[in-house]
Protein backbone atom coordinates (compact mmCIF):
# COMPACT_ATOMS: atom_id res chain seq x y z
CA UNK A 1 0.00 0.00 0.00
CA UNK A 2 1.44 3.59 -1.11
CA UNK A 3 2.21 6.11 2.13
CA UNK A 4 1.59 9.09 0.24
CA UNK A 5 1.08 12.97 1.88
CA UNK A 6 -1.68 15.44 0.18
CA UNK A 7 -2.04 15.25 -3.49
CA UNK A 8 -3.23 18.55 -2.81
CA UNK A 9 -0.33 19.37 -0.90
CA UNK A 10 2.22 18.20 -3.28
CA UNK A 11 -0.01 19.97 -6.41
CA UNK A 12 0.46 23.42 -3.89
CA UNK A 13 4.30 22.65 -3.44
CA UNK A 14 4.98 22.12 -7.16
CA UNK A 15 3.12 25.25 -8.67
CA UNK A 16 4.84 27.30 -6.42
CA UNK A 17 8.18 25.76 -6.83
CA UNK A 18 7.81 26.26 -10.55
CA UNK A 19 6.33 29.59 -10.35
CA UNK A 20 8.48 30.63 -7.06
CA UNK A 21 5.70 32.12 -5.52
CA UNK A 22 2.33 31.66 -3.80
CA UNK A 23 0.52 34.07 -5.47
CA UNK A 24 1.09 32.91 -9.04
CA UNK A 25 0.53 29.31 -7.91
CA UNK A 26 -2.90 30.16 -6.24
CA UNK A 27 -3.71 31.68 -9.75
CA UNK A 28 -2.93 28.69 -11.51
CA UNK A 29 -5.09 26.08 -8.85
CA UNK A 30 -7.49 28.56 -8.69
CA UNK A 31 -7.41 28.65 -5.10
CA UNK A 32 -6.03 31.69 -2.46
CA UNK A 33 -2.82 32.43 -1.73
CA UNK A 34 -3.34 31.73 1.56
CA UNK A 35 -5.07 28.00 0.84
CA UNK A 36 -1.55 27.45 -0.96
CA UNK A 37 0.77 28.66 1.68
CA UNK A 38 -1.41 26.86 4.28
CA UNK A 39 -1.37 23.46 2.30
CA UNK A 40 2.64 23.72 1.79
CA UNK A 41 3.24 24.31 5.79
CA UNK A 42 0.86 21.17 5.89
CA UNK A 43 3.32 19.30 3.72
CA UNK A 44 6.22 20.51 5.83
CA UNK A 45 4.53 19.40 8.72
CA UNK A 46 3.97 16.25 7.35
CA UNK A 47 7.41 15.43 6.14
CA UNK A 48 9.09 17.29 9.24
CA UNK A 49 11.82 19.30 7.36
CA UNK A 50 10.84 22.70 5.34
CA UNK A 51 10.65 22.88 1.25
CA UNK A 52 10.56 26.57 0.97
CA UNK A 53 13.26 29.32 2.76
CA UNK A 54 10.52 32.22 3.27
CA UNK A 55 11.96 35.40 2.52
CA UNK A 56 10.52 38.89 1.70
CA UNK A 57 8.59 39.37 -1.55
CA UNK A 58 10.56 35.70 -2.44
CA UNK A 59 10.72 31.61 -2.06
CA UNK A 60 13.61 29.79 -2.47
CA UNK A 61 13.76 25.75 -2.51
CA UNK A 62 15.89 24.19 0.40
CA UNK A 63 18.04 21.52 -0.63
CA UNK A 64 15.09 19.04 0.12
CA UNK A 65 12.31 20.82 -1.91
CA UNK A 66 15.13 21.41 -5.36
CA UNK A 67 15.62 17.80 -4.97
CA UNK A 68 11.77 16.72 -5.12
CA UNK A 69 10.33 19.45 -7.37
CA UNK A 70 11.96 17.96 -10.63
CA UNK A 71 10.05 14.77 -9.98
CA UNK A 72 6.86 15.94 -9.03
CA UNK A 73 6.80 18.15 -12.16
CA UNK A 74 7.55 15.39 -14.45
CA UNK A 75 5.24 13.40 -13.10
CA UNK A 76 2.21 15.75 -12.89
CA UNK A 77 3.36 16.51 -16.58
CA UNK A 78 2.83 12.16 -17.24
CA UNK A 79 -0.54 12.49 -15.74
CA UNK A 80 -1.86 15.49 -17.31
CA UNK A 81 -0.92 14.31 -20.93
CA UNK A 82 -2.26 10.74 -20.00
CA UNK A 83 -5.57 12.47 -19.24
CA UNK A 84 -5.45 14.36 -22.32
CA UNK A 85 -4.59 11.48 -24.37
CA UNK A 86 -7.90 9.03 -22.29
CA UNK A 87 -9.81 11.96 -22.74
CA UNK A 88 -9.76 12.01 -26.78
CA UNK A 89 -9.93 8.50 -27.29
CA UNK A 90 -12.98 7.69 -28.94
CA UNK A 91 -15.94 6.36 -27.46
CA UNK A 92 -17.49 5.14 -30.44
CA UNK A 93 -17.53 1.91 -31.99
CA UNK A 94 -14.11 0.73 -34.17
CA UNK A 95 -14.02 -1.50 -36.87
CA UNK A 96 -11.22 -2.63 -38.64
CA UNK A 97 -11.90 -3.92 -42.55
CA UNK A 98 -9.07 -5.77 -44.39
CA UNK A 99 -8.45 -4.95 -47.55
CA UNK A 100 -6.22 -5.92 -50.74
CA UNK A 101 -3.81 -2.85 -50.78
CA UNK A 102 -4.90 -1.74 -54.21
CA UNK A 103 -8.47 -1.86 -53.44
CA UNK A 104 -8.55 0.14 -50.38
CA UNK A 105 -5.69 2.55 -52.34
CA UNK A 106 -7.53 2.89 -55.63
CA UNK A 107 -11.37 2.55 -54.55
CA UNK A 108 -12.61 2.76 -50.70
CA UNK A 109 -10.52 4.83 -49.55
CA UNK A 110 -11.06 7.48 -52.23
CA UNK A 111 -14.93 6.86 -50.81
CA UNK A 112 -14.16 6.75 -47.07
CA UNK A 113 -14.97 10.83 -46.20
CA UNK A 114 -18.35 9.42 -47.47
CA UNK A 115 -19.17 7.14 -44.64
CA UNK A 116 -17.42 9.07 -42.25
CA UNK A 117 -19.68 12.23 -43.07
CA UNK A 118 -22.76 10.33 -42.92
CA UNK A 119 -21.39 8.17 -39.09
CA UNK A 120 -18.74 10.42 -37.35
CA UNK A 121 -19.17 8.00 -34.37
CA UNK A 122 -17.92 4.92 -36.44
CA UNK A 123 -14.48 4.65 -36.75
CA UNK A 124 -12.71 2.31 -39.38
CA UNK A 125 -9.62 1.42 -39.28
CA UNK A 126 -7.79 0.10 -42.60
CA UNK A 127 -5.63 -3.19 -42.57
CA UNK A 128 -4.02 -4.60 -45.59
CA UNK A 129 -2.52 -7.45 -46.53
CA UNK A 130 -3.04 -8.21 -49.88
CA UNK A 131 -5.18 -9.99 -51.83
CA UNK A 132 -4.42 -13.21 -51.28
CA UNK A 133 -4.21 -12.65 -47.56
CA UNK A 134 -6.56 -15.11 -45.46
CA UNK A 135 -8.51 -13.72 -43.11
CA UNK A 136 -7.05 -12.26 -39.81
CA UNK A 137 -9.07 -12.72 -36.63
CA UNK A 138 -8.37 -9.15 -35.56
CA UNK A 139 -10.58 -8.20 -38.61
CA UNK A 140 -14.30 -6.86 -38.09
CA UNK A 141 -14.67 -7.75 -42.03
CA UNK A 142 -12.73 -7.71 -45.21
CA UNK A 143 -13.74 -7.08 -48.83
CA UNK A 144 -11.54 -9.74 -51.10
CA UNK A 145 -11.90 -10.42 -54.59
CA UNK A 146 -11.95 -14.23 -54.95
CA UNK A 147 -14.54 -16.70 -56.04
CA UNK A 148 -16.81 -16.39 -52.94
CA UNK A 149 -15.34 -19.29 -50.91
CA UNK A 150 -13.93 -18.69 -48.02
CA UNK A 151 -14.86 -21.53 -45.25
CA UNK A 152 -15.56 -20.53 -41.90
CA UNK A 153 -16.65 -17.08 -43.13
CA UNK A 154 -19.78 -15.53 -44.35
CA UNK A 155 -19.05 -13.53 -48.14
CA UNK A 156 -21.50 -11.55 -49.77
CA UNK A 157 -21.19 -10.82 -53.26
CA UNK A 158 -20.35 -6.57 -53.35
CA UNK A 159 -19.59 -6.77 -57.61
CA UNK A 160 -18.24 -8.29 -60.31
CA UNK A 161 -16.10 -6.50 -62.86
CA UNK A 162 -14.84 -6.22 -66.42
CA UNK A 163 -10.94 -5.76 -66.95
CA UNK A 164 -9.47 -3.49 -69.83
CA UNK A 165 -6.33 -1.71 -71.04
CA UNK A 166 -5.33 1.19 -70.15
CA UNK A 167 -2.33 3.50 -70.76
CA UNK A 168 -0.51 7.18 -70.46
CA UNK A 169 -2.83 9.06 -73.38
CA UNK A 170 0.22 10.09 -75.02
CA UNK A 171 0.93 6.01 -75.52
CA UNK A 172 -3.06 5.62 -76.07
CA UNK A 173 -2.58 7.56 -79.42
CA UNK A 174 -0.37 5.56 -81.20
CA UNK A 175 -2.59 2.05 -80.13
CA UNK A 176 -5.75 1.34 -81.76
CA UNK A 177 -6.19 -2.44 -82.33
CA UNK A 178 -5.79 -4.91 -80.09
CA UNK A 179 -3.12 -6.72 -82.28
CA UNK A 180 -1.00 -3.58 -81.56
CA UNK A 181 -0.45 -4.54 -77.77
CA UNK A 182 2.02 -6.87 -79.07
CA UNK A 183 4.62 -4.06 -79.86
CA UNK A 184 3.69 -2.63 -76.99
CA UNK A 185 5.31 -2.48 -72.81
CA UNK A 186 3.02 -4.90 -70.85
CA UNK A 187 2.36 -4.48 -67.33
CA UNK A 188 1.68 -7.53 -65.37
CA UNK A 189 0.65 -7.79 -61.95
CA UNK A 190 2.74 -10.58 -60.39
CA UNK A 191 0.08 -12.45 -58.12
CA UNK A 192 -2.75 -12.32 -61.60
CA UNK A 193 -0.59 -14.04 -63.81
CA UNK A 194 -3.49 -14.94 -65.73
CA UNK A 195 -4.82 -11.37 -66.50
CA UNK A 196 -3.28 -10.50 -70.08
CA UNK A 197 -3.10 -14.34 -71.69
CA UNK A 198 -6.71 -13.81 -70.89
CA UNK A 199 -7.14 -10.73 -72.14
CA UNK A 200 -5.53 -11.46 -75.44
CA UNK A 201 -7.31 -14.60 -76.19
CA UNK A 202 -10.40 -12.69 -76.20
CA UNK A 203 -9.06 -10.55 -78.07
CA UNK A 204 -7.89 -13.26 -80.52
CA UNK A 205 -4.33 -12.01 -80.39
CA UNK A 206 -1.03 -14.31 -79.94
CA UNK A 207 0.73 -12.97 -76.69
CA UNK A 208 4.16 -10.72 -77.21
CA UNK A 209 7.74 -12.16 -77.64
CA UNK A 210 8.10 -10.21 -74.58
CA UNK A 211 7.07 -10.69 -71.30
CA UNK A 212 6.70 -7.23 -70.56
CA UNK A 213 7.36 -5.85 -66.74
CA UNK A 214 5.80 -7.26 -64.06
CA UNK A 215 5.14 -5.50 -60.31
CA UNK A 216 3.58 -6.19 -57.02
CA UNK A 217 0.13 -4.80 -57.03
CA UNK A 218 -2.70 -3.17 -59.42
CA UNK A 219 -1.66 0.03 -57.30
CA UNK A 220 1.97 0.05 -58.89
CA UNK A 221 1.20 -1.37 -62.29
CA UNK A 222 -1.41 1.55 -62.85
CA UNK A 223 0.66 4.06 -61.56
CA UNK A 224 3.61 2.61 -63.88
CA UNK A 225 0.81 2.97 -66.61
CA UNK A 226 0.08 6.74 -65.52
CA UNK A 227 3.76 7.49 -65.79
CA UNK A 228 3.92 6.40 -69.61
CA UNK A 229 5.97 3.01 -68.86
CA UNK A 230 2.94 0.88 -70.86
CA UNK A 231 -0.37 -0.59 -70.74
CA UNK A 232 -1.87 -2.13 -67.86
CA UNK A 233 -4.67 -4.51 -67.55
CA UNK A 234 -7.26 -3.70 -64.43
CA UNK A 235 -10.72 -4.06 -62.62
CA UNK A 236 -13.11 -1.15 -63.56
CA UNK A 237 -13.31 -0.04 -60.11
CA UNK A 238 -9.37 0.79 -60.41
CA UNK A 239 -9.06 2.92 -63.57
CA UNK A 240 -12.60 4.67 -63.66
CA UNK A 241 -11.38 7.69 -61.37
CA UNK A 242 -8.42 8.37 -63.37
CA UNK A 243 -10.12 7.83 -66.81
CA UNK A 244 -12.33 10.58 -65.70
CA UNK A 245 -9.34 12.45 -64.55
CA UNK A 246 -7.80 12.20 -67.61
CA UNK A 247 -4.62 10.66 -66.40
CA UNK A 248 -5.25 7.32 -68.24
CA UNK A 249 -6.85 6.57 -71.31
CA UNK A 250 -8.13 3.30 -72.74
CA UNK A 251 -6.27 2.42 -76.18
CA UNK A 252 -8.28 -0.35 -77.27
CA UNK A 253 -12.17 -0.70 -75.85
CA UNK A 254 -12.20 -4.08 -75.60
CA UNK A 255 -13.33 -5.26 -71.34
CA UNK A 256 -13.30 -8.75 -70.45
CA UNK A 257 -15.51 -10.06 -67.36
CA UNK A 258 -13.36 -10.70 -64.76
CA UNK A 259 -13.12 -13.91 -62.88
CA UNK A 260 -13.53 -13.34 -59.54
CA UNK A 261 -15.70 -11.02 -57.83
CA UNK A 262 -15.73 -8.64 -54.92
CA UNK A 263 -17.38 -9.71 -51.48
CA UNK A 264 -17.63 -8.88 -48.21
CA UNK A 265 -16.30 -11.82 -45.71
CA UNK A 266 -16.94 -12.02 -42.03
CA UNK A 267 -17.28 -14.13 -39.36
CA UNK A 268 -20.51 -14.63 -38.18
CA UNK A 269 -19.90 -14.18 -34.93
CA UNK A 270 -19.21 -10.16 -35.94
CA UNK A 271 -22.53 -9.67 -37.66
CA UNK A 272 -23.40 -7.88 -34.47
CA UNK A 273 -20.47 -5.73 -33.61
CA UNK A 274 -21.26 -2.53 -33.17
CA UNK A 275 -21.40 -0.03 -36.34
CA UNK A 276 -21.01 -3.46 -38.72
CA UNK A 277 -24.82 -3.02 -39.60
CA UNK A 278 -24.04 0.99 -41.13
CA UNK A 279 -20.72 -0.06 -42.72
CA UNK A 280 -22.08 -2.91 -44.58
CA UNK A 281 -25.06 -1.39 -45.91
CA UNK A 282 -23.00 1.85 -46.94
CA UNK A 283 -20.50 -0.23 -48.70
CA UNK A 284 -23.46 -2.06 -50.47
CA UNK A 285 -25.08 1.14 -51.54
CA UNK A 286 -21.49 1.75 -52.93
CA UNK A 287 -21.73 -1.14 -54.95
CA UNK A 288 -25.11 -0.77 -56.14
CA UNK A 289 -23.19 2.17 -58.07
CA UNK A 290 -20.68 -0.10 -59.22
CA UNK A 291 -23.00 -2.14 -60.77
CA UNK A 292 -25.11 0.63 -62.09
CA UNK A 293 -22.18 1.89 -64.37
CA UNK A 294 -21.60 -1.83 -66.03
CA UNK A 295 -18.83 -2.26 -63.24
Amino acid sequence: MRKLPSLNGLRAFEAAARHGSFTAAAAELHVSQAAISRMVKLLEERFGFALFERRANALHLTERGRALHPTLTEVFDRIALKVDQVTAMRAGPVLTVGLGASFAVRWLIPRLSRFHMAHPEIEVRIATGGGGAPMSEEWTCAVLLGDGHWPGHEAEHLFSSTMQPVCAPALAQHLHHPADLRAATLLHVSHWPDDWPYWLSVAGVEPPDSNGLSFGSYAMTLQAAIDGVGVALAPQPYIMDDIAAGRLAVPVPLAVPMRYAWYLVYRASRREAAGFAAFRDWLFALAAGERGRGG
